[in-house]
């Protein structure tokens, strides 16, 4: 009996030699899904001593990519795909899929249409970005004359040599979410294992730059737009309300509540470019809002109201609440164009030698509402943006930021006054906190306490080392630190003595006898006091102390240590006024003093 037969089955792959040598790598990969025929992934190896290799290596990996399923599962082009998508899944306004359409027409297909979808990768839309932002013409040489039509005509100034602009980051951006969204379609229907537009950054977006008006702008066109009421009244309501061109052409007059002072956006008018017909549809992000008017505004609808019934009346037609705000069919039947509304109002600001648009209008009502203090959140709900403000905040950054100032600044002049930073001195003497530091404040305060009088001399400095357990280089340290405060004196080869000015000093902050109540007085007439010290009519310190209103010496010495920590010397003292008063608020006095 012969062995076991083996089953063979059709080869999956082969490689085959071209005519000029190269070696051409096919594999069967199953039937495509849009074309119902036999799908082959294809690959070129160049000829060469290693190519037979080469081509092994290659007709292997197609293979594993078809058994893993990593495969294209199509050789449909990319402009089939984009076609499809567009036609039936794109979920965007008509006038978003027309532009779209466009940039396939003029930037895509011209490229890349005819590449079947499996072969794009991030390499070639790299490449693709680079050659939208070097021409948006997609010149091939630079000697090209720009003809001002494309018909036959005599070339005059505006027929001028061509001049490479580059498609603006926000159309490329446009671009890749289109491409983005169209291979995300693929790969659910199977065309290909992975969408190329992952691995691929589209430009950054420009910084947003609303330009509005400024306000001797709007005073020069709504001065013009009212020499026409029913112009100026439109334009009066897309300042006022920010609405967008196609909501205030939609507006009916059942959309306006006079008695309630509100506007309702509903609707807006929008062009069909397959039919190239205009008609109502919802706002661009779908929501109904009501915008609050203010008295003169509802006075000016009122008027235009007025205006149109009478028209209306005057050739025997119905004025109905159904009939369009603005229109120029006299029973307000008809809406005005948007693209009309557009032309007239470019027209007029050309006129005035304004560079401006009818969409600045809407920045105009923005930044006003912004800098006036309104929060972000009101501003977005009038002007129909979405994400919870997200998109006013950051189109109208700049002027977030200025009013945000504005508030700083106010609330900078409601707060308390912050204290005074100390001195270098008086952090040391308030807070020490090196051996040096602390040696310094010791003797300081010996003498501020007397123990050490004018003209004394402090210890040998092997003595202090001893007696403070430091090194005589501590010592040193601390004894120049007691001259920069000027409390002692320091001559070479001599010991260091106290100073007279530093002596009468602690005099003028010493109270006299006669004037200092004894302990018992003191402790009997007390009582818990509040105090603020003024200098220059300035509030500079508040505090609050035990001490006897009517003792002068208590007052005194309370104020001359407010004197030392604002880091004067006592003898300033004349500059400082303080206003005693008890806890409750009731002012007992404003105590002042003279040096000593």
């Amino acid at each position: 009996m012969g062995g076991p037969k083996t089953k063979r089955g059709r080869r999956r792959g082969n490689v085959e030699e071209l005519p000029n040598g190269n070696l051409r790598v096919r594999v069967y990969a199953g039937t495509d899904p849009v074309t119902k025929r036999a799908h082959y992934l294809r690959e070129i190896v160049p000829a060469g001593p290693k190519a037979d290799r080469e081509a092994e290596k290659v007709l292997t990996r197609l293979l594993n990519e078809v058994d893993e399923q990593r495969n294209p599962r199509t050789s449909a082009p990319v402009k089939q795909l984009l076609k499809r998508y567009l036609d039936h899944y794109f979920e965007g306004e008509p006038s978003t899929r027309d532009q779209y359409r466009s940039y396939v027409r003029n930037h895509i297909a011209p490229f890349i249409g005819d590449e079947p979808v499996g072969r794009i990768d991030a390499d070639i839309l790299d490449s693709l970005y680079a050659e939208l932002r070097r021409c948006r013409d997609h010149c091939t040489t630079g000697r090209r004359i720009d003809h001002r039509t494309r018909s036959k005509h005599e070339c005059d100034a505006r027929c001028r040599p061509h001049e490479c602009k580059p498609l603006g980051p926000t159309a490329i951006r446009q671009i890749h979410y289109l491409l983005s969204g169209a291979y995300k379609r693929a790969k659910r229907w199977g065309w290909v294992a992975k969408n190329p537009t992952e691995d691929v950054d589209p430009p950054a977006s420009p910084p947003a730059d609303p330009s509005p008006p400024s306000a001797e702008e709007s005073a020069k066109i709504l001065n013009e737009a009212w020499q026409d009421e029913d112009w100026g009244c439109l334009l009066w309501l897309a300042m006022t309300t920010g609405a967008r061109r196609g909501e205030l052409c939609a507006l009916r007059w059942s959309d306006f509540d006079a008695s309630a002072a509100v506007l309702s956006l509903k609707r807006a008018i929008a062009r069909d470019p397959e039919r190239r017909v205009w008609f109502e549809k919802d706002t661009k992000t779908h929501q109904q809002r009501r915008v609050a008017l203010d008295p003169v505004t509802v006075e000016l609808l009122n008027e235009h109201r007025e205006r149109c019934s009478s028209r209306a009346a005057a050739i025997d037609v119905d004025f109905t609440s159904s009939g369009f705000i603005f229109s120029h069919a006299p029973d307000a039947s008809e809406f005005q164009k948007p693209s009309s509304v557009t032309q007239r109002y470019d027209r007029m600001v050309d006129r005035l030698g304004i560079n401006t648009t009818l969409h600045k209008l809407r920045h105009y009502s923005a930044t006003e509402l912004i800098s006036a203090g309104v929060d972000v959140r009101t501003v977005a709900g009038r002007l129909g943006h979405g994400s919870g403000g997200q998109t006013t905040l950051r189109v109208y950054t700049a002027w977030v930021s200025e009013a945000d100032q504005r508030a700083s600044a106010a609330l900078a002049d409601r707060v308390p006054e912050r204290p005074k930073p100390l001195s270098p001195a008086e952090r040391v003497r308030a807070n020490p906190r090196s051996p040096y530091e602390k040696l310094a404040v010791d003797l300081y305060e010996q003498v501020e306490r007397g123990e050490r009088t004018a003209g004394s001399e402090l210890p040998p400095m092997k003595r202090l080392a001893v007696d403070y357990a430091v090194s005589i280089g501590t010592v040193h340290r601390a004894i120049q630190l007691l001259q920069e405060w000027g409390t002692v004196e320091v001559a070479q080869g001599k010991r260091a003595k106290v100073s007279q000015r530093q002596s009468a000093e602690v005099k003028a902050s010493e109270p006299s006898e006669q004037t200092l109540a004894t302990p018992d007085e003191n402790r009997s007439n007390s009582e818990m006091l509040e105090f603020d010290v003024r200098r220059g009519g300035r509030t500079i310190q508040t505090f609050s102390a035990e001490a006897d209103p009517s003792n002068a010496a208590h007052l005194r010495m309370l104020l001359t240590a407010a004197v030392r920590r604002d880091g004067r010397e006592p003898g300033e003292i004349l500059d400082y006024e303080m206003e005693v008063r008890r806890p409750e608020g009731t002012v007992i006095k404003t105590f002042v003093t003279m040096p000593a």
